[in-house]
């Protein structure tokens, strides 16, 4: 009896260092809580431009203000939320600073074509909707039933396969290969996006046959690659015998060497260049709050600052859309592509000019990408295009964040139990990383005990960091043109997933 009540003292000297810990974070609370909700929103709202001060002003200012301050609460908590960061960091800068900034300087990156009215109610849809986010997220926190917490702790978890591991750095080689030919090299890919994209339509036959076959080709070239190396990555953190294991790290370097080139920042967008970076720290480092605070706070500083330079890299010199020039220090937030809630408000008059609510068409398609409109003659177009198209814009490719896509399907309602259903989504899914990489991490470490003898580990220790990276692209929209990476990524999943208890031999 004496032992068992000893047991415990580990425990507790791990709680010793907590008091420190709390001391930093209450430190940390007070100057980041007032720079996110305060004094940056001020600093903004402040300054000197011809944008009215109405409700839409003030819808903005309050989505900074929540916001920002959920963001300081993920940043300052001592639990890895990466989903819920990755939303708020993206809310806070795209949804909240950015707009604001539009609005006081009254310049848009794309022109606003309606009244000032849906300007505002589309201000208001974006606070309805991180609310909504906030209250799912907030119910997902209640515990499962008994029986469900009885089944989850008998059913074996989902882990990977190590040989099939191996085969998804063959077609990892095989399909950046491939891409890599098409393009003529491994040089093209430090060129810029417009001389990529061209490169690709070169090479296909139709325009319709080239948008459908250079976004597989660019897929299957880019994302079997990132995957086979975050799962390398964990194999690596998680076990021993791995880095013992010469073909390991040597596949790693391999992968590493293959994503400098087919993912690096200079000829891919900068929302899936995000997704490779977010994705490779925090499955790299899943159980580091200084990584994971690190991330989110200077996410902040990477959207307002580097962001706008990334720009020229994508189109060659003379070629990018037409910009207007405000002298304000704020202009940079007026000619990147934050124009989410612009786009928000161009699908709310489009709906009203007639349109109407697609009541799940909509989504319909985005779900059925893969049917071909020769079979399917009345397969919706991208929502981003479409509204595009219908304000006459010379570049219709354009955002379509998911406010504006839950909004066009199903309404006010729709969006609102949406968005509630993602927040719900996203908590569940931190909650079940959290567990997953705790219970790796506290496998004993001596002998023979399963740290020891790991395979590559937890297929959720992987996945969840790559949703928290490519929610980016999913929220900036369209969700029609993230689904041909989302389904190759699942394929690759299922291709390396197994539920044996004891995978590490490949039997």
């Amino acid at each position: 009896m004496s032992i068992g009540t000893r047991t415990p003292a580990p425990r507790q000297h791990e709680g010793a260092w907590a008091p420190p810990r709390a001391v930093l974070s209450r430190a940390l609370a007070v100057p980041l809580v007032a720079a996110l909700v305060a004094v940056l929103p001020a600093a903004v709202a402040t300054q000197p431009g011809p944008g009215p001060h109405d409700a839409a002003y003030w819808l903005q200012l309050a989505t900074c203000a929540y916001s920002g301050t959920r963001l300081a609460a993920m940043v300052l908590t001592g639990h890895r939320r990466l989903i819920q960061g990755a939303f708020w960091l993206f809310c806070y800068i795209a949804m909240g600073i950015a707009p604001l900034a539009q609005t006081v300087l009254d310049s848009t990156p794309t022109p606003v074509v309606g009244p000032r009215a849906d300007t505002v109610l589309a201000s208001a849809l974006v606070l309805a909707g991180i609310v909504a986010f906030d209250v799912g997220a907030l119910l997902a926190r209640h515990r499962p039933p008994l029986r469900s917490r009885m089944y989850e702790r008998h059913r074996p978890p989902a882990v990977v396969h190590r040989r099939r591991l191996y085969v998804l750095c063959v077609l990892a080689l095989a399909g950046s290969g491939l891409l890599m030919a098409e393009l003529g090299g491994p040089a093209v890919f430090f060129s810029n996006r417009q001389e990529i994209s061209e490169s690709l339509a070169g090479g296909a036959g139709t325009q319709a046959t080239s948008q459908a076959g250079s976004a597989f080709l660019r897929g299957f070239g880019t994302v079997p690659a990132l995957l086979a190396l975050l799962f390398l990555t964990r194999w690596l953190v998680v076990s021993r015998a791995a880095r013992r294991r010469p073909l390991v790290p040597v596949l790693w370097l391999a992968m590493l060497a293959l994503n400098a080139v087919v993912n690096n920042p200079v000829s891919n967008p900068r929302y899936w260049f995000l997704t490779v970076l977010f994705s490779l720290l925090f499955t790299a480092f899943p159980r580091s709050p200084v990584m994971y605070r690190a991330a989110l706070a200077t996410g902040v500083a990477v959207a307002l600052v580097v962001f706008p330079f990334a720009d020229r890299f994508r189109y060659e010199e003379g070629t990018d859309r037409p910009r207007q020039t405000t002298g304000s220090v704020l202009e940079p937030l007026t000619m990147k592509d934050y124009d989410q809630t612009g786009m928000l408000a161009n699908t709310v008059t489009f709906v009203r000019s007639g349109e109407g609510h697609s009541y799940g068409r909509q989504l319909s398609g985005t779900a059925l990408f893969f049917v071909p409109r020769s079979v399917w003659t009345g397969k919706p177009h991208d929502p981003g295009t479409r509204v595009g198209e219908w304000m006459g814009m010379p570049y219709p490719n354009l955002s379509s964040p998911l406010w504006a896509e839950l909004w066009l399907d199903f309404g006010p309602l729709g969006m609102v139990s949406g968005f509630a259903a993602v927040g719900y989504g996203a908590a569940r899914a931190d909650r079940r990383y959290a567990r997953r990489t705790a219970q790796e991490a506290a496998a004993p470490g001596r002998g023979r005990g399963p740290r020891e003898r790991a395979g590559p580990g937890s297929v959720a220790a992987v996945a969840v960091p790559l949703v928290a990276g490519y929610s980016f692209i999913l929220l900036r929209g369209s969700l029609l043109q993230g689904m041909g990476r989302v389904a190759i990524a699942v394929l690759c999943l299922l291709l390396v997933t197994t539920f044996r208890r004891d995978p590490a031999n490949g039997r």
